[in-house]
């Protein structure tokens, strides 16, 4: 086996780059839903006035569930036509009001889409199962990225009988790692509701010396 080359010797060496690629799985630890109310009909002052009374009786109901984090992300009033025979046919308008709504407790989203849709709510956009801290999983999946580059370097060295820096001289991470998540689309509520893990990955490609 050949022997390890030192930092040293470098400058005089040959190069070689190899990519690694690291990750870990992890259990989401938070869920974001996306529900809300719409009302429609030939009165905007009306339809308004309702939405309001509905989704403010949806808040209430999921505070008092125990959810704290609750947001409106989405509010907005349509024009509704139809056409007929070629005619365009006023119907109305539509308001929608859309929550963005955070909880940590997995077990708890499927009684939080029923008690909102019990409560009035009519639009279930979407669920998605995240990572409060998804950066703490990545730099897992970065040094086993490293590891793996790293290793690779050692085996080609033995095979070839070269000496080997086993430190790499550069690296270059990949691109931005992105948030993983689980969605589900649908338009009712269904329960029960099971995430799965998540997968997080890193990239890396890395430089290492080496001399004959």
């Amino acid at each position: 086996m050949a022997q390890p080359l030192s930092m040293n010797h470098c400058s005089n060496s040959n190069n070689m780059t190899l990519n690694g690629q690291g990750h870990v799985m992890a259990t989401p630890d938070l869920a974001v839903i996306h529900l809300g109310v719409q009302t429609t009909g030939p009165d905007l002052s009306e339809i308004q006035s309702e939405n309001a009374r509905i989704s403010q009786r949806v808040i209430q109901s999921l505070r008092q569930a125990g959810v704290t984090e609750i947001k409106t992300i989405q509010y907005a009033i349509n024009k509704l036509y139809e056409y007929e025979n070629g005619r365009q046919i006023d119907k109305g308008y539509s308001v929608r009001n859309i929550l963005e709504i955070k909880t940590p407790n997995m077990d708890e989203v499927g009684n939080i889409i029923d008690t909102a849709v019990n409560m009035g709510a009519n639009v279930v956009l979407f669920i998605s199962f995240e990572l409060s801290e998804p950066e703490l999983y990545y730099q897992q999946a970065l040094n086993l990225a490293v590891d793996q580059a790293i290793q690779k370097a050692r085996t080609i060295s033995e095979n070839l009988r070269i000496r080997l820096n086993p430190i790499p001289i550069r690296i270059i991470e990949g691109s931005a790692p992105s948030i993983p998540r689980q969605q589900f689309y649908q338009e009712v509520a269904a329960t029960p509701i099971l995430p799965g893990d998540l997968r997080i990955e890193a990239f890396v490609t890395a430089d290492f010396c080496y001399a004959k």
